[in-house]
């Protein structure tokens, strides 16, 4: 599938308040489900943050130029998903899970926290496409459609890189127990 352009040609003067006003309530609105996509994908909380604060700065910078002002949420689920590429391919140090939400018990904790870990794990070891997939499927609950335009791929491109992640990520875990 061809990549649409979101950008149009800038008028003139700077951004407005229109921008100010949008992006602020499309940050309220989003920030949280964009800020776990990128916890998702890089494993860290401060590499998350910045990720996200960066799409939206992008955002807000490019915002008099957007075409489709009803494509916003894509233009920033895409500069996420790519911020958080660029992030893993400078990083240095191998994946690390993080974030352990608070949960019943000791004994529960021990259980999920290390369920999480091996799948946060298994995740990592999968390519960045299957990964990505997954974790805006399953984590972001997007429809097919919506990855595919955060990927910037077809539909089916979407099914078959779920599927084939599905199928490894399966054995990824099957091989670990």
């Amino acid at each position: 599938m061809e990549s649409e352009t979101v950008l149009d040609e800038p008028p003139p003067g700077r951004v407005t308040d229109d921008a100010t006003s949008a992006v602020t309530d499309l940050y309220r609105g989003h920030a949280l489900g964009l800020m776990r996509l990128a916890l998702m994908m890089v494993g860290d909380r401060g590499t998350a943050e910045d990720v996200v604060q960066e799409a939206f700065t992008g955002l807000y910078r490019r915002w008099p130029r957007l075409r489709d002002r009803d494509k916003a949420l894509t233009y920033v689920r895409s500069a996420v998903l790519n911020g958080s590429r660029t992030a893993l391919r400078r990083r240095r140090r191998p994946f690390r899970t993080v974030h352990q939400p608070p949960v019943w018990s000791a004994e529960a904790e021990a259980m999920v926290g290390e369920d999480r870990r091996e799948v946060m794990e298994a995740l990592h070891r999968l390519p960045a496409r299957q990964r990505e997939a997954l974790v805006l499927r399953y984590f972001g609950d997007l429809s097919e459609e919506e990855i595919a335009d955060a990927m910037r791929v077809s539909r089916g491109t979407v099914k078959s890189t779920t599927s084939r992640a599905i199928a490894a990520l399966g054995k990824i875990l099957e091989g670990e127990q």
